[in-house]
């Protein structure tokens, strides 16, 4: 069971992507004081958590209600990955994260920050499609296994977020870009895998 879980952490790790999160977040707290900017990280990363935790444990019931098997929501949720994975490698948000609409928002400061920030860019269809397949798997001792994972990602979350200032100041965008394109091209292949269990299971033929 631990290889699952290291799975799903590494998978949530790649997903939230919070390297990528630091230019964003850099540009909303300009101006702002360091309390105003360290208030604004722990309402982002709680909002991140509660997102996540909700999709482990409400995921069998979203999928009943939209009348989907669990084998069609890997494929589907391995295909979104995917492509979340392609703009990754081009060191970009993509629309899968953000619109262009969402970010003219971020950039006019039309909006306070958690979204888009906190959703869809952190806790955006990714990371929840991939909560909610992971807590497909088993119990409440391993849902909350899942939680604790959760917990963990976001904790590195928060603080990357308290240091984004420094970090964006000391690390150059090359740098931020060549660890989002690493992080997208572990992403690839953990979407690719995704797919192709979900596709064995739709069509058990193909495992032969």
């Amino acid at each position: 069971m631990y290889p699952e879980y290291l799975r799903y952490l590494v998978t949530l790790t790649a997903v939230l992507d919070p390297f990528l999160a630091i230019p964003f977040f850099v540009a909303v707290t300009a101006g702002q004081g360091v309390a105003a900017q360290r208030r604004l990280a722990d309402v982002v990363t709680l909002t991140v958590f509660v997102v996540l935790a909700g999709s482990v444990f409400l995921g069998e019931g979203v999928l009943r209600l939209m009348g989907a098997s669990l084998e069609a929501f890997q494929v589907g949720g391995g295909l979104v990955l995917l492509l979340m994975a392609l703009a990754m490698l081009n060191a970009k948000a993509g629309e899968m994260r953000q619109t262009h609409a969402e970010a003219e928002e971020l950039r006019t400061g039309e909006v306070s920050g958690v979204v888009p920030l906190a959703v869809p860019l952190l806790a955006g269809p990714g990371a929840i499609g991939t909560s909610i397949i992971a807590g497909e798997a088993g119990g409440m001792t391993h849902k909350l296994a899942l939680v604790g994972c959760i917990l963990l990602v976001c904790a590195i979350l928060w603080a990357i977020l308290r240091m984004a200032h420094a970090v964006g100041d000391r690390i150059s965008t090359t740098g931020l870009n060549i660890a989002t394109r690493l992080l997208g091209l572990l992403l690839a292949a953990i979407a690719i895998a995704t797919m192709a269990e979900g596709l064995k299971r739709l069509f058990p033929g193909l495992a032969s």
